[in-house]
C-alpha cells in the first residue's frame, strides 16, 4: 500500500512532504481510484434497499483516500511545481475525469439516490442532511444521469478533453511568466524605483552570477516596478511583458486552447439541456441565472461609470501637467496614480511599509482571529513542510481545544503561479463520533526580505493576507457532519464574503493599533497615516470597479452566449470590454489568454463573485461597525451563521440568519465613494 494511500503517521495526520517521492504518485493515484471504484460499486449493487445512510451517507464519505492524495498533489503542483508534477498532471487528469464521469453516470447509482430523494418528505432528516440529499440528486441530474448512453460518452469525452486543457493552460501561462525577465545594468534606469525593491532586484541578479538588476512578472517586483519606475518605456516593455503572457508565437500561445475550452463547455451545458455553460453554472449559484449576472454588473456598471470616467480624466490631467503626457496608457496607470495619490494625501507606500512587517501583520490577523472567534495560533516545527519558506500552526480556542492546522506560504519562487489563495489538506467532517479538524493552507507571493530589510508589505499586501485569512477561518471554523458540504464547499457567489469582510479591519484604528508598528523601533502607526489610509480608500474607486466590472463581463461574454462563431479572440475580448474601456488598446495583449481564474480555476460564469460579495460584505461590516468591530455577540453570530455552517443551507438563508435582513448595495456604494 502506497504512503500517500493510508491513515499518516504524523502529527494531526499531516500530509508527510518530506517522505513523498514523485515517483510515488501515479501508483498512488491508480490504488486510489481503484479504491474509490469499488467503493462506489458497492453502494450501487447491494441488493439492500436504498437509505439515506447506506446511499447519501455512504457516498459523501465514498473516495476520501483519493481526495486527500489529489489535494495534495493538486496543491503542490500550484505552489512547488516541476517538470515531473506537470507530467504526472497530465497523466492523471484524465483519470479522475473518467472516475467522476464513472460514478455521476453510473444509473444503478443514482437510481439508489433517486428512491432516496423521492422518499425525503418520510425521512426524518436535519436541515444538513436534507441539504446533501437534495444536492447530491441535482448534481447527477446536471452532470448527465438522465442521458442516453450516446450522449453519456459524448459527455465523458468533453470532461477528458476540458481537464487536460485546463492543464496546459495553466502550464503555459507559468512558463510565459517564468521565461520573462527585465535585466537592467544601468543605475539610471532604476530612477525613482525604492531602495527595497532594487537591492531585491540586485539579489535576484546575483543569485543568477549576473551584474546589475533583474525584474520579473511575479507581482513583487512587477508591481513596484510600474508603480515607481520613472523611465516609461521601461515600464511600457514590463507591462507589454505581462499582457502578453500566453499571447506570443510561442509554444505556449493559448489562443487556441481558450476557443476550445469555451467551445466545449458550451457543447457540455447543450448535451446537458442548458442554453449555455453560464446557464448551466449559475442553477447553482445565488443569482440563479445570466439576466440576474448582467442586470447587476450593469447597474454597478451604471452607477460606477461617471466616477470611472471623471478619476480617468483627472489622472490623465495630472499626467498631462506633471509630464506633458499627452496619451495615458495603461503602463501609466499605475505610476500616476501613486503620484497622484501622493500629492492629494501625502501618502504612498513606502511611507507605510515600515508599519507592516509580515510578521506583525500575520500576528496582527490572528489577534484579531482571537478578539472575534476565540482562536489561538501557535507556530510548531513538528509538522511537514513542503518547502523551507512555508510556516506551520497549531490552532486552538479558549478552551484549548485543537482546531486545525494551518499552513502559511508567502513568497515567490519558481515553480510557484501568481497570485494569492487559500486551499485545503484535510477537511473537516464528523466521522464515528470524531470530529475531524481541518487543515488549511493560504499562498501567497509577497515582497521577500532582503539582505538589509525584513518582509515589508505594500498595504495591498495587507489586504490581501487578510484576505486569504479570512478563507481559511471559513475552513479552519467549518463544524459540519459531511465533508462535500464543510468549509468553502459553498456557492461560489457566497465563498468570498469571509475573504472581503476580513479586508475592513486593514482600515480601522482599533486593528492597526494591534499590529502596524515600524519594524525598527517599535512605534504604532501614527493617528495622521490612519486617516490618510481610511480618506485614500476609496481613491479611484471607480476605475477599480470598473476594471473589476469588465472582467466580470468578459468572463461572461465567454460562457454566456454561444461562442461556437469566435474565431478572433482578441477581437472578441475588445467587444466584450468596450463600455468598460478606459485606456487605449495594447494590440500585443490579451486577457482571456492568462485569465486563470476562469480558463484553469473554478470562476468560469463566477467573476462576477467578487462584487456582488462586496454588496455582502460591506453590509456585513456596517452591522460590526454599527455595534463595534469587535463586538463579541456579532463576532460569535457570524462564526455561528456562515463560517460554521459550511454549504448545509441556501447562502441568502444564513446570511439573513446573521443579518437579520437581505443584503443592500447602500453599503458598498457608499464605502466605494460612488454614492454620498
Amino acid at each position: 500500500m502506497s504512503i500517500l494511500t493510508q491513515h499518516f503517521e504524523t502529527v494531526h495526520n499531516t500530509a508527510p512532504f518530506s517522505k513523498i517521492n514523485n515517483e510515488d504518485y501515479i501508483p498512488a493515484f491508480d490504488q486510489a481510484i481503484a479504491s474509490t471504484r469499488t467503493e462506489i460499486d458497492a453502494i450501487a449493487n447491494t441488493v439492500e434497499p436504498a437509505t439515506f445512510d447506506n446511499t447519501i451517507v455512504a457516498l459523501a464519505f465514498s473516495g476520501m483516500s483519493l481526495d486527500r492524495l489529489s489535494s495534495i498533489f493538486f496543491n503542490l503542483h500550484s505552489a512547488e511545481t516541476n517538470d515531473e508534477l506537470e507530467q504526472i498532471a497530465q497523466d492523471v487528469a484524465p483519470k479522475l475525469a473518467a472516475l467522476g464521469n464513472d460514478i455521476t453516470l453510473n444509473f444503478d447509482l443514482f437510481k439508489r439516490i433517486k428512491q432516496v430523494y423521492d422518499h425525503k418528505e418520510k425521512l426524518d432528516l436535519t436541515l444538513e442532511q436534507t441539504t446533501l440529499l437534495e444536492k447530491n440528486y441535482k448534481d447527477f441530474v446536471r452532470n448527465g444521469a438522465l442521458l442516453s448512453d450516446d450522449k453519456k460518452e459524448q459527455l465523458r469525452a468533453i470532461d477528458t478533453e476540458l481537464s487536460l486543457l485546463k492543464l496546459k493552460y495553466g502550464e503555459h501561462v507559468l512558463a510565459d511568466t517564468n521565461a520573462y525577465e527585465l535585466h537592467l545594468t544601468d543605475e539610471a534606469e532604476l530612477a525613482g524605483l525604492p531602495d527595497g525593491v532594487k537591492e531585491a532586484a540586485a539579489g535576484l541578479a546575483r543569485s543568477q552570477e549576473k551584474t546589475g538588476w533583474i525584474f520579473t512578472l511575479d507581482y513583487p517586483s512587477y508591481i513596484p516596478f510600474v508603480t515607481y519606475a520613472e523611465n516609461r518605456e521601461l515600464r511600457k516593455i514590463i507591462s507589454i511583458a505581462a499582457g502578453k503572457k500566453a499571447y506570443q508565437d510561442n509554444e505556449n500561445n493559448n489562443e487556441e486552447i481558450v476557443l476550445k475550452i469555451a467551445k466545449l463547455r458550451f457543447q457540455r451545458a447543450q448535451l446537458l439541456g442548458y442554453e449555455t455553460h453560464a446557464h448551466f453554472v449559475l442553477e447553482e449559484r445565488m443569482a440563479q441565472n445570466p439576466d440576474k449576472v448582467n442586470a447587476f454588473l450593469d447597474d454597478l456598471l451604471t452607477k460606477a461609470k461617471p466616477a470611472a470616467k471623471d478619476e480617468f480624466q483627472e489622472l490623465r490631467s495630472f499626467a498631462s501637467e506633471t509630464d506633458g503626457i499627452t496619451i495615458l496608457e495603461k503602463w501609466d496607470g499605475a505610476y500616476y496614480a501613486e503620484k497622484l495619490k501622493q500629492k492629494k494625501f501625502q501618502l504612498d507606500d513606502e511611507q507605510l511599509k515600515p508599519y507592516f512587517k509580515l510578521e506583525n501583520v500575520l500576528q496582527g490577523a490572528f489577534e484579531i482571529a482571537g478578539k472575534l472567534f476565540g482562536l489561538r495560533f501557535s507556530e510548531v516545527q513538528i509538522i511537514d513542510k513542503y518547502h523551507k519558506d512555508v510556516q506551520t500552526f497549531e490552532v486552538k480556542d479558549d478552551e484549548d481545544n485543537f482546531i486545525a492546522v494551518f499552513y502559511a506560504d508567502f513568497f515567490p519562487r519558481k515553480g510557484k503561479r501568481n497570485g494569492a489563495w487559500m486551499t485545503s489538506f484535510k477537511p473537516q467532517y464528523k466521522k464515528d463520533g470524531k470530529n475531524e479538524r481541518p487543515h488549511v493552507s493560504i499562498v501567497c507571493n509577497f515582497t521577500p526580505a532582503t539582505e538589509t530589510k525584513p518582509s515589508l508589505l505594500t498595504f495591498n499586501e495587507v489586504t490581501t493576507l487578510f484576505h486569504e485569512f479570512g478563507h481559511a477561518l471559513h475552513g479552519m471554523l467549518a463544524d459540519t457532519v459531511y465533508p462535500t458540504l464543510s468549509g468553502t464547499a459553498v456557492f461560489w457567489d457566497f465563498v468570498e464574503l469571509p475573504s472581503q469582510i476580513m479586508e475592513n479591519w486593514c482600515y480601522e484604528q482599533e486593528a492597526l493599533a494591534l499590529f502596524a508598528k515600524h519594524y525598527e523601533t517599535g512605534e504604532p502607526i501614527p493617528m495622521n497615516l490612519v486617516e490618510k489610509i481610511r480618506e485614500s480608500a476609496s481613491f479611484l474607486e471607480g476605475m477599480a470597479t470598473l476594471r473589476q466590472l469588465s472582467f466580470g463581463k468578459l468572463d461572461m461574454g465567454w460562457h454566456g452566449q454561444d461562442p461556437t462563431t469566435i474565431d478572433n479572440l482578441k477581437k472578441f475580448e475588445n467587444d466584450q470590454f468596450a463600455s468598460t474601456q478606459l485606456y487605449p488598446d495594447v494590440t500585443d495583449n490579451a486577457m482571456s489568454t492568462s485569465f486563470s481564474h476562469i480558463f484553469n480555476g473554478g470562476y468560469s460564469s463566477g467573476y462576477y463573485s467578487y462584487k456582488w460579495a462586496e454588496v455582502l460584505d460591506a453590509d456585513a461590516f456596517d452591522y460590526f461597525k454599527q455595534n463595534g468591530i469587535f463586538n463579541k455577540e456579532i463576532a460569535t453570530k457570524f462564526k455561528n451563521t456562515v463560517l460554521s455552517k459550511g454549504g448545509t443551507e441556501h447562502p441568502m438563508s444564513l446570511y439573513k440568519q446573521f443579518r437579520g435582513q437581505e443584503p443592500t448595495v447602500e453599503a458598498l456604494l457608499k464605502r466605494a465613494g460612488l454614492m454620498k
